[in-house]
């Protein structure tokens, strides 16, 4: 109030001075007394009104500006009027309209120094902060300089911007110039002796982030990035926004938008079964499904130490002494059989399986007990307790499978389609790639690889692979049970493949020491490529932009029953392949039903029958 008083007081007096040619005698001293004490009242009474003195508006900003404006064209407005209504007139005209325009002038120059000071103070010291480079001068950048800046503890500071845009050349924001373009960076390291990069390109994709931090990495830059713009929730780039770029922003994973708390609402008030709950998906499905209140949350799981660390994840203990963790094995009939009869699941979410590939090719018997009997056995005993949605979460090795779990997950599809025509209840498949993190999944063998000095051991530099990460994995199961129809299989838009050399590459250059890449050749099993699709089957999108509803053709459960397991190798690999890829008949009346006699019990190779 009172830097604007004093230049109502001031731009007045000039003003009246210059009309009468800076004569001293001549200048009108009852018209200063009775307008520029009135501008002044009229311009402190308009600012308390638009609370422009009452901590509104941040010192220096845009709306500051438009309320200063505003009060102080009512200030010359009002004078104005006194001043032409009074005779004889205290003042000429000209005088509160000059007046007005330089007490604008003068109140934001106030205001600009007062900012100034004070950023001055605030800016971080450079002993004590990192000196960085930002790339990116567009508004996430300058939201990026501006937080460093105005922090005096930031442990960052701004030395220089890059920008791939040639009419940013010139630019400064906030007094940090534009050094260039990214063919700069190693020049720009130099001449400002930065020992970081900032990525502020909260829209950048994978490709971008790669190619940078490949720059970054040769010029011995560490490199920093921004949130993508869906986790900044609207808000202003801050310092505590910026963080280490990893593995997700390098892979480009964009994660699948979906609505759970509008669509999973079939979990809420239901007894929900979760069989292998304490994998990596399985154990991220009881967590994300117990936030929907679920009556009874079951999980299932043979391995006592997955069941011990899920329920403590989950509910803060794990005494295991609840009726919600349930120790028993999908190969275990008879124990399926009255788990399902006591407890009554509704939903079922099958996550059970063996998973890894070269181990199953050793071992293809132990892939039809457990991912094709054992999946039969979870889908019979489900049938007969009328379950409401029954989900089986497959791979994308079961899309034109040569491999065996490829050839085992492709028949426990099938089999779900062919129990989605006999039971009630919605039946179906989640099909999806390589889930970032997972037990045993490449990145965390090479990560281990990595740690232990190398080398790190890749199959073919051409392969590559579909990620996503566990919980948009986990998302997709949920929202499958919800939109799924019965006997399809779901598939996710995954976005473009990986190499996996580009992966190694990228934690390899992580390490302190020099780690070494080696090549293996593809394993019996693997391909080169990875399908989400197989041949001739149809894009279907007609719920989510990015989910592919793939019709899945049935599978005789017989036929699965009388696969020899104990045979060798080549011969269960040959004959569980022949049952993946074989084509049954149209299904309807004269189908083949479960036949509960001939299912198998455990590795024992004895049947059972249904109590």
């Amino acid at each position: 109030m009172l830097a604007d008083g004093l230049s109502w007081l001031f731009a007045i007096g000039f003003f009246a001075l210059a009309r009468y040619d800076f004569a001293i005698g001549a200048f009108p001293i009852r018209g200063f007394v009775l307008i520029a004490p009135l501008a002044v009242a009229i311009q402190i009474a308009a600012g308390l009104l638009l609370r422009l003195y009452r901590g509104k508006y941040r010192v220096g900003s845009f709306e500051e500006v438009t309320g200063v404006v505003a009060a102080a064209a009512i200030a010359a407005l009002s004078v104005l009027t006194v001043d032409v209504l009074d005779a004889p007139h205290p003042l000429p005209a000209s005088v509160p309209l000059g007046a007005g325009a330089a007490a604008v002038t003068l109140m934001l120059g106030f205001r600009y120094v007062w900012r100034t000071v004070i950023y001055r103070r605030r800016r971080p010291r450079a002993e004590h902060s990192a000196r960085v480079l930002v790339f990116g001068a567009g508004e996430g950048g300058e939201q990026v300089v501006r937080a460093m800046l105005r922090e005096p503890l930031s442990p960052y500071l701004p030395v220089g911007l890059l920008d791939d845009d040639p009419a940013k050349r010139h630019l400064q924001l906030a007094g940090v110039p534009v050094l260039g373009t990214r063919e700069y960076v190693a020049a720009a390291t130099r001449a400002a002796n930065a020992t970081a990069l900032v990525i502020a390109m909260p829209s950048a994709d994978a490709a971008i982030l790669r190619e940078l931090a490949a720059i970054a990495d040769s010029a011995g830059l560490a490199v920093k990035v921004l949130p993508p713009v869906g986790e900044l929730f609207g808000d202003a780039v801050g310092v505590r926004d910026i963080r280490d770029i990893n593995l997700v922003d390098l892979l480009g994973r964009r994660p699948v938008e979906t609505d759970l708390d509008s669509i999973a609402g079939y979990l809420t008030g239901r007894r929900v079964l979760v069989t292998g709950a304490g994998g990596s998906i399985g154990s991220e499905l009881c967590r994300q499904i117990d936030r929907y209140a679920p009556t009874e949350l079951l999980m299932l799981d043979r391995d006592e130490s997955a069941l011990h660390a899920v329920q403590l994840a989950i509910t803060g203990r794990a005494l295991l002494d609840s009726p919600d963790v349930i120790l028993a094995d999908i190969r275990d009939i008879e124990h399926l059989n009255r788990l399902f009869e006591e407890r009554r699941p509704q939903v079922v979410f099958h996550a059970a399986a063996l998973k890894h590939l070269p181990l199953l090719e050793q071992y293809p018997g132990e892939a039809v007990k457990t991912n094709v009997w054992g999946t039969l056995a979870v889908l019979q005993a489900a049938a007969a307790a009328g379950v409401e949605r029954f989900v089986n979460i497959s791979t994308d090795k079961a899309a034109d499978p040569i491999s065996v779990l490829g050839y085992s997950k492709r028949i426990a599809e099938r089999l779900t389609a062919h129990v989605a025509h006999e039971a009630t209840g919605t039946y179906l498949s989640v099909r999806f790639g390589n889930v970032l993190g997972s037990r045993g999944s490449v990145l965390t063998a090479f990560a281990a690889q990595v740690a232990a000095g190398g080398p790190v051991t890749v199959t073919d530099p051409a392969v590559t692979r579909y990620f996503m990460m566990v919980q948009e994995a986990v998302q997709l199961v949920i929202q499958a049970g919800a939109i799924g129809r019965d006997g399809e299989a779901l598939v996710l838009d995954m976005g473009q493949p990986v190499r996996i050399d580009d992966v190694a590459r990228m934690l390899t250059a992580k390490s302190r020491r020099p780690v070494d890449i080696v090549y293996t050749g593809l394993r019996p099993g693997e391909k080169l490529h990875e399908d989400l699709l197989a041949f001739g089957e149809p894009d279907l999108r007609p719920t989510h932009p990015l989910i592919s509803h793939v019709p899945v053709p049935s599978s005789d459960p017989l036929s699965a029953l009388g696969l020899d397991a104990w045979a060798a190798g080549p011969k269960v690999l040959a004959s569980i392949g022949d049952l993946a890829s074989r084509i049954e008949p149209p299904r309807g009346a004269g189908s083949t039903p479960i036949d509960l006699e001939r299912l198998p019990v455990g590795g024992s190779g004895s049947t059972t029958t249904r109590p």
